[in-house]
C-alpha cells in the first residue's frame, strides 16, 4: 500500500489571517492536515508554512494548484522525500526511578536523543529526527511510562545549494 504523504513548503506573506485562509483550503477540500509548522523565514516579511497531508495523487494536485492562487500565497512546492531533509521535535515525559533511570538514559544516547529536565520520579527528553525514529523511540520509552508527549509539525528544506526562496526570486522575474 503506497503512502500518500505529501510535505508542502508554501511561502507567503508574513501577515495576518494567511494561515487561516491555507488550513481552511485544505478543510474545504476534505483533507486531515497531519503535521504543520510555521515561521518567519530568511526575509522577515515571508513565512514559510510546512504542511504534511495524506492524499491521492489527483486531489493532491487539485489542491495545490488552489493554494497558487490564493493571495497571500507567493510559491508553493512539494518537498519529495529523497529530495529533502525533513525533521520533528519531539518532548516526552517519562516516569523514572533509580530502577529504571539507567535504562532510560541507554535508550536516550541509542537514539541520539536529549535529557532536557531531571526529577525525582521523570524525565524529560528531546528527540529530534524523522517521523520514523522518533516513533521508534517512543516504542522502546512506552514500557517505563509515557506521562506527556509533545510534538513539533514536520519541518523540511530542500537538498542543494537552491534555495525555494531562489526560486521565487526567478519566478518573478520571468
Amino acid at each position: 500500500m503506497p503512502d500518500n504523504r505529501h510535505t508542502l513548503s508554501v511561502l507567503v506573506e508574513n501577515k495576518p489571517g494567511v494561515l487561516s485562509r491555507v488550513s481552511a483550503l485544505f478543510t474545504r477540500r476534505g483533507f486531515n492536515i497531519l503535521s504543520l509548522a510555521v515561521g518567519q523565514t530568511e526575509h522577515e516579511e515571508i513565512s514559510r508554512i510546512t504542511v504534511t497531508v495524506q492524499a491521492e495523487p489527483l486531489p493532491f494536485e487539485q489542491v495545490t494548484k488552489q493554494l497558487n492562487k490564493l493571495v497571500n500565497v507567493l510559491k508553493v512546492v512539494d518537498l519529495d522525500k529523497d529530495q529533502s531533509v525533513q525533521r520533528r521535535l519531539i518532548l516526552v515525559k517519562v516516569r523514572a526511578d533509580d530502577k529504571t533511570r539507567s535504562k532510560i538514559l541507554t535508550i536516550v544516547e541509542m537514539f541520539r536523543a536529549h535529557v532536557v529536565d531531571v526529577q525525582p520520579e521523570s524525565l524529560v527528553i528531546q528527540g529530534v529526527g524523522e517521523t520514523a525514529t522518533l516513533e521508534a523511540l517512543l516504542d522502546m520509552l512506552e514500557p517505563y511510562g509515557v506521562s506527556e508527549l509533545v510534538q513539533s509539525g514536520v519541518v523540511a528544506i530542500g537538498r542543494g545549494a537552491r534555495s525555494i526562496t531562489d526560486q521565487l526570486k526567478e519566478n518573478t522575474r520571468g
